[in-house]
């Protein structure tokens, strides 16, 4: 019996304040928000749930918690700046980005942080 194989998976992330990051995937990302409680909230997004809770250690992890799919990543990258959205760059042995760009053999990919520190990131396939 696989009973976590049928059970949904609801990833979490830490954060250090939970109405300033509500705020901020709310309105900065424009993410859903469906379900609320003093210790966590719940946003959807391109049919996923994720749950955000308030800990002293949010924003600590120095690697991505997050990467959304997307089919241009020029044309989010342009809609999340226009909102104040940075994004990263990096000069890294094995991660070099140009205006916030990475490109790999098949994808192409950029990261920023929310306003806990948390490492976000929106890849797109290229197909090559």
């Amino acid at each position: 019996m696989d009973m976590l194989a049928d059970a949904p998976l609801l990833p979490v992330i830490p954060v250090a304040d939970l109405e300033r990051a509500k705020a901020f995937y709310r309105d900065t990302l424009g993410l859903a928000l469906v379900e609320e409680n003093p210790a966590e909230v719940t946003f959807e997004c391109g049919g996923t749930r994720f749950g955000m809770y308030e800990t002293p250690y949010g924003g600590q992890a120095e690697h991505t918690l997050a990467s959304w799919k997307v089919s241009s990543l020029d044309a989010e990258m342009k809609a999340l700046r226009d909102r104040g959205v940075t994004f990263e760059d990096y000069d890294l042995p094995d991660l070099k980005t140009v205006d916030g760009v990475a490109e790999a053999e098949g994808m192409r990919a950029a990261w920023f942080k929310d306003t806990e520190g948390n490492i976000l990131c929106v890849t797109e396939q290229t197909g090559g």
